[in-house]
């Protein structure tokens, strides 16, 4: 009956362990991928992670407004 318990302690041990790699490897994912979101809409405040993306975006969702100056030579 002990080597119950203990296998039970053992598998919550475990289980609690892997729970902690997983949230800071995922804190690290969320990180980088913030980081990579440079471009802001200035109408919506979306944001991009590169200037095609964003220019596309702007185009198709903001029509009426001018194009920003930064996206002027940028190729969609």
């Amino acid at each position: 009956m002990a080597r119950g318990q203990q296998k039970i302690q053992s598998q919550q041990k475990n289980a609690k362990k892997a729970a902690e790699k997983k949230k800071a490897q995922g804190a690290d994912q969320k990180t980088a991928a913030k980081a990579a979101l440079v471009h802001t809409c200035p109408v919506c405040r979306t944001q991009m992670p590169d200037p095609k993306t964003f220019k596309q975006h702007f185009e198709s969702k903001h029509p009426k407004s001018p194009m920003p100056p930064e996206l002027a030579d940028v190729q969609a």
